[in-house]
């Protein structure tokens, strides 16, 4: 505005000082100036070279504007979890090919944020070797004319017979270069990727939950549409905490009432159920496909899931039993059909989804993939996966409560995780006595009408054990939850994960030889109990934590029994050096203080006495309580 309102005069004798600051443009230009905002009129220094000469102030006639930064690829929208289920339209959001969450640039601590990458030519890659050019006639007529200026390696020059086999070859290694390009994934995806850390944990707790029945639900019980396939992704290691209750209820329902109608002769797509077995890789290989596949048949039934299509037992890490999934989802899905992967979560479908991808030999599939319970936030569509026009989805994994590793953090998941194969260990044990699985699972054999019964236990390696007696279990609690017995790991996290409550149960065996009852903890792991006659048992875990008592999974326990106490634990040598010095300090501290006033022996006696029979108090009480 300042400039339009000065006269031709004025405006010289203003702009005068910035006609040495020049800036050289490298495409030729014309030499008059057609701007509305400069006065024709003007002259100004010129070069004579073709490149035009432009005056410094001729950057500042374009406003800068904060919009004009910033990325409008991404509109800012409240995020949500819906994923990109329908079909991609010109106005469509972006969703995150890793985790299905709204793409934002707004925002770097919320799900989502990604900044689009800058275009890069075919030449952005420098190469270290190069090669000096010595004789001018071995130089090819295509780069004197300049028509191409490519850097060369020098393995590449001695293996070609012209450079000018280089630049055809330019179009090809092109294409190739784009089809191998990754897509781009939002901050938190790529976090996940290389670190296995979420950047913002707490950001992540503000997000709406995942509507189930909304998202999801209502697609599978439609009795038009296209075909549907859900895949039931059950973790084989925690069978019971893992498996969805929820949609296996929701799928059977709706299967019998299509079923119904279909026979009426009214429409009815009728659903097909594939029950997916991730992570065998994780139980002992001496274990029978053929009993493993009808436990879990017996398992599934009695969770809801009543009309199975199919069992599939599968390794997505050793690529075990892949071959035979895709063949059946194939099938049962059509040339149009739709397949849902439907789990709780770190159940592994991000990775039993892209395992499918390599399997049949595609690269369309990028899924995040990680041990961070919670990874995909929405659904993530994958077309090109399988033949036809067939689409795959991934879901977020189902949130379950009375799992209790949805109550430890990632320090504590660390050490509750699974993730080798699973080793038994054993104690032969009678009543009276107690098994602790860490902080977290706890079991007494409070009655038994045999002498001695056999307790395996069927859990991470990196969770300490320990084996006493039943008297003695409220002082573990208060001296050792937290210190020698992890996760929980800390003063006071036991109190925080809730209240301590037990739950009784009586059990019956016929053979010494195998385990014959399983009392498995969600999220955790799992007692195995053999013997032969009856035993009244009680297992301690936190409120709200599920119990499940079921005909054991692994009959087979270990071949040397383990001794009373702790388990020899790099966790318990710490803790217990840890312990030491605080005693000696104590005992220090308590050396220099009787240094400064004596006690008498008499006094001393009588101490010790009261302190012993305090001790034996509440250890009566306990044993009262249990009983």
């Amino acid at each position: 505005m300042i400039v339009r309102n000065l006269s031709p005069s004025r405006l010289r004798k203003l702009l005068t000082p910035f006609s040495l600051s020049t800036y050289t443009h490298t495409r030729p230009v014309s030499s008059s100036l057609h701007s509305p905002i400069i006065d024709p009129s003007l002259t100004f220094p010129l070069s004579q070279n073709p490149a035009k000469t432009l005056p410094f102030f001729f950057f500042f006639s374009k406003p800068f504007s904060s919009e004009s930064r910033k990325n409008k690829s991404f509109p800012n929208l409240p995020l949500t979890r819906d994923g990109n289920y329908e079909e991609a339209t010109e106005h469509a959001v972006a969703i995150c090919p890793g985790c299905g969450i709204q793409m934002q640039d707004l925002d770097p601590k919320q799900p989502g944020y990604s900044v689009k990458p800058s275009a890069k030519g075919q030449n952005y890659k420098k190469f270290k070797r190069m090669t000096p050019i010595v004789d001018e006639s071995e130089i090819s007529d295509s780069l004197k004319r300049g028509i191409a200026n490519e850097i060369m390696d020098v393995d590449r020059i001695e293996s070609i017979d012209s450079v000018d086999d280089v630049f055809d070859e330019m179009p090809k290694r092109a294409e190739k270069e784009a089809a191998n390009q990754k897509p781009v994934v939002c901050a938190r995806c790529h976090s996940l990727r290389h670190y296995q850390r979420v950047k913002e944990p707490g950001v992540e707790n503000l997000l709406p939950d995942f509507d189930f029945d909304h998202t999801v639900g209502r697609r599978l019980m439609s009795t038009s549409g296209a075909r549907t396939v859900v895949l039931l992704v059950v973790d084989a290691a925690d069978f019971d905490g893992s498996f969805p209750r929820k949609v296996a209820s929701l799928v059977s329902k709706t299967i019998d009432e299509n079923a119904r109608s279909w026979k009426e002769g009214k429409s009815g797509n009728t659903p097909r159920i594939v029950l997916v077995v991730t992570k065998i890789d994780l139980l002992p290989s001496s274990i029978s496909p053929t009993r493993l596949e009808h436990w879990v048949r017996t398992q599934a039934r009695e969770g809801g899931a009543g009309r199975l299509a199919s069992v599939h037992l599968v390794s997505a890490v050793r690529d075990w039993g892949l071959k035979t999934l895709v063949d059946d989802v194939v099938a049962f899905a059509g040339p149009r059909g739709h397949v849902w992967a439907v789990g709780a979560q770190n159940a592994g479908k991000s990775t039993l989804i892209n395992a499918i991808g390599k399997c049949v030999g595609t690269k369309a599939t990028h899924v995040t993939e990680a041990s961070v319970p919670g990874t995909t936030l929405g659904i993530v569509r994958m077309e090109g996966v399988l033949p036809g026009k067939a689409k795959l989805f991934d879901t977020p994994g189902l949130l379950h409560p009375h799992q209790i590793s949805t109550r430890l953090n990632a320090e504590e998941q660390k050490l509750a995780r699974i993730d080798k194969e699973l080793r038994p260990r054993t104690y032969r044990i009678k009543a009276g006595y107690s098994v602790h699985i860490g902080g977290l699972f706890r079991l007494d054999v409070e009655e038994s009408s045999v002498d001695s019964i056999y307790v395996t236990v069927w859990a991470s390696s990196l969770i300490p054990l320990h084996m006493g007696r039943t008297e003695n279990a409220c002082s573990m609690l208060d001296d050792h939850f937290g210190r020698q017995l992890q996760p929980p790991i800390g003063e006071g996290r036991p109190e925080k994960l809730g209240k301590w409550v037990k739950k009784e149960i009586r059990v019956s065996g016929e053979s010494w030889d195998s385990s014959g009852v399983d009392i498995a903890a969600a999220g955790l792991g799992w007692f195995s109990v053999g013997l032969k006659g009856e035993a009244a048992l009680a297992v301690w875990t936190y409120d709200g934590v599920e119990v499940t008592a079921r005909n054991a999974l692994l009959p087979q326990r270990a071949k040397n029994f383990e001794v009373a106490g702790f388990t020899v634990s790099e966790i318990v040598s710490k803790a217990d050096r840890a312990r030491s010095k605080q005693s000696a300090k104590k005992r220090k501290s308590s050396s220099s203080k009787n240094a400064a006033s004596p006690v008498s022996n008499a006094d001393q006696d009588s101490s010790s006495d009261s302190s012993e029979d305090g001790d034996s108090n509440p250890g009566d009480s306990v044993a009262i309580s249990n009983s």
